[in-house]
């Protein structure tokens, strides 16, 4: 079978398994590289509320950020992979002003330690959010790090990747701007 009958079989399959849902298939169609890890949800999913901290302890809210399209990734000083991801993250918020890039330090992570994460990442336009006693990743069923979840506006999940991705990769950024312009 040939590579172009392939594919369309591919996104015919994946339109049919996403239910006619014209604009989900479009944004199925265009994963690829690590968007291929997105898993896509058919109906949104409601958060939890919980607080974030800052490094100043103030507190904050998902909420805050209602209105825009989210891209909110869990992470920690001590995992490899997010070392590696962060920058692509902080390229992301350049490229894409129109959503917000939001990574939640959770578990044990000194505001120090943190700090120096960013500064040696490069990371200087990303808020420093931390989930201290990981109620909101436990609440969401995050189970290693990275995870990276896409809210939508209203603040639902609508998709989410396990594992660490290259988010400012062409296919990333076309993955998010069919979300947006599917909204």
């Amino acid at each position: 079978m040939g590579g172009n009958v392939r594919k369309i079989l591919v996104v015919l399959y994946t339109a049919f398994l996403i239910g006619a849902n014209a604009a989900a298939a479009d944004v199925a169609a265009l994963r690829d590289g690590d968007m291929k890890k997105l898993a896509l949800h058919e109906t949104p999913v409601a958060l939890p509320e919980a607080v974030l901290l800052d490094a100043g302890d103030g507190e904050h809210s998902l909420a805050e950020y209602r209105g825009k399209w989210v891209v909110l990734n869990f992470w920690a000083t001590w995992c490899a992979p997010c070392r590696r991801e962060m920058p692509s993250l902080e390229r992301l918020q350049a490229a894409m002003p129109e959503l917000a890039v939001v990574p939640v330090a959770t578990g044990r992570n000194a505001v120090e330690g943190i700090e120096r994460f960013f500064e040696e990442a490069g990371v200087t336009a990303l808020p420093i959010l931390r989930d201290p006693k990981s109620a909101l990743s436990r609440a969401m069923g995050v189970m290693g790090l990275p995870v990276t979840v896409i809210l939508n506006p209203e603040g639902e999940e609508v998709a989410r990747l396990i594992g660490d991705a290259e988010w400012d990769s062409d296919s990333a950024k076309a993955v998010l701007a069919a979300l947006m312009a599917g909204q």
